[in-house]
């Protein structure tokens, strides 16, 4: 059985331990393959890669020639895309539409910082007579990315590409569940021409390799997508390396439901923002506020569309794939059994295909849950949708408020004056009004408050963040 190694200064390297972690397929529950498990000597090699690149050829191409770089890398993303669905679906279990929609992304990313990488401008700053004070933006130098399997190609393309643009070296340590297209993206990247160095790839076990990646002190600044619980530990370690770090922690996202809203528009993204990817997405909108006026009419609409909702192989692309393995099941199911006092609505249906051993859940429809429950503050990671009734405007800000996260929201109505009271009011980093997600959207930064993290991903807002300012004050009489 084929076994994936490591990409470390530009060769491809077996674990020194011959530690190997196994390849599951979300679907069938079958092994599919073996991976590396790396650990500090393979995360001590690959940042010592990293830093030569920084000293070396790296450093020296110019911002033109690194947005060539990701330009020819988004090409090939492209061109390839077929192939790296194909490989998102066995590995993640992403129905096979979404995982094309992840390939397009990670190539969009791409094409916008391969444009975006010469337009990084410092400041001039009016000053007292006899000075000229500019400011430079600059590199931290090496950049470590711990990198969640439920979004691959999506998270690489808002963090690690985005980190390339602005001049740093990288290294990447993907989820244990899900590192195939990370190290294919590896492949590709030698094929665009990236020095050696300038992009290395670990895997390993989060306590092994994220760890010893987290508390290196040859890294300049981490971003890490995954759990409140895991990030604490990531920032401790930073930290005692004086470390910069981004954090993305989840959510448990509210979609607020207007009387005046228009209900057509908002039923599939409601419905898709709490299924896409089997509920495992951090910004998924696991919790719906319905306004008491239209609370009946509407929870009708969605008893009638998550009845008709179909889970199956990820491959024969039905709406909801397998979760991505035995252990994400069993929480959720666990999270289910919490269940008996609330009132189960609808659920979806198994399609007639569904192998035995696959890691499949069924959407659920729960209504009138209570804003306190569990099911409604705790980040279930499944396809469960919560729904919160309120009776007036100030009710559904504080219900929607009532989180320790704030990752983001979806306010629907018409009501202009309302649009921007809601939107100042909700305590999140993203607030989508009349629609949910903006299609992805690569410009638009991203990133929470509270428990959800801090620091801003996508957009040059990314760039700002992996980039240190520096203040040049020249005296010249």
């Amino acid at each position: 059985m084929e076994k994936k190694g490591h990409l470390i200064g530009g060769n491809w390297l077996e674990a020194a331990d011959d530690e190997v972690i196994d390849i599951i397929d979300p679907s069938t529950g079958e092994q599919i393959g073996l991976l590396s498990a790396g650990g500090q000597a393979e995360i001590d090699k690959a940042v010592a890669a990293a830093r030569n690149a920084i000293s070396g050829e790296w450093s020296k191409l110019s911002p033109v020639e690194r947005g060539r770089c990701l330009s020819r890398l988004g090409q090939l993303i492209s061109e390839n895309q077929e192939k790296l669905a194909a490989i998102e679906v066995q590995d993640v279990g992403k129905p096979l539409s979404q995982a094309r929609n992840d390939v397009i992304a990670c190539a969009r990313y791409c094409e916008f910082y391969s444009g975006a990488v010469d337009k990084l401008h410092g400041q001039t700053i009016p000053y007292q007579n006899g000075f000229t004070v500019l400011t430079l933006r600059e590199p931290h130098g090496v950049t470590g990315h711990i990198i969640p399997w439920n979004y691959p190609l999506q998270i690489i393309g808002r963090s690690v590409i985005g980190a390339l643009a602005a001049g740093n070296a990288v290294v990447i340590k993907p989820g244990e569940d899900a590192s195939l297209s990370t190290l294919f993206l590896g492949e590709l990247t030698i094929e665009a021409g990236f020095p050696p160095g300038a992009v290395n790839i670990v895997t390993g076990y989060g306590e092994d390799a994220g760890a010893a990646l987290a508390g290196h002190p040859g890294i300049n600044h981490l971003s890490f997508t995954g759990s409140s619980r895991v990030g604490g530990l990531v920032q401790k370690a930073a930290g005692d390396n004086t470390v910069q770090v981004t954090l993305e922690l989840g959510g448990k996202s509210p979609q607020v439901i207007f009387e005046d809203a228009d209900q057509d528009l908002a039923l599939p993204f409601v419905v898709n923002a709490a299924i896409q990817n089997a509920g495992q997405t951090c910004s998924a909108g696991s919790r719906v506020l319905i306004h008491n006026p239209i609370y009946e009419e509407f929870v009708g609409k969605l008893m009638r569309k998550f009845e008709s909702l179909v889970v199956g192989p990820a491959m024969d692309d039905h709406d909801i794939g397998p979760l991505i393995s035995l252990k994400q099941k069993q929480m959720v199911e666990s999270y289910l059994s919490r269940t008996l006092d609330l009132q189960i609505l609808a659920k979806g249906k198994f399609a007639a295909s569904l192998p035995e051993k696959g890691f499949y859940v069924p959407p659920v429809l729960l209504g009138d849950v209570p804003p306190d429950h569990c099911l409604a503050k705790e980040e279930i990671f499944g396809p469960v949708l919560s729904i919160i009734r309120f009776r007036s405007e100030e009710e559904a800000v504080e219900i929607a408020n009532n989180s320790r996260y704030g990752l983001v929201a979806g306010v629907w109505t018409n009501d202009g004056a309302r649009q921007m009271r809601t939107a100042k009011a909700l305590e999140c980093g993203q607030v989508f009004i009349n629609n949910y997600g903006a299609g992805g959207g690569v410009e638009l930064p991203f990133g929470g408050v509270k428990g959800s993290g801090f620091g801003r991903e996508k957009g040059m807002e990314a760039l700002y963040g992996f980039t240190t300012l520096k203040t040049v004050a020249i005296s010249h009489g």
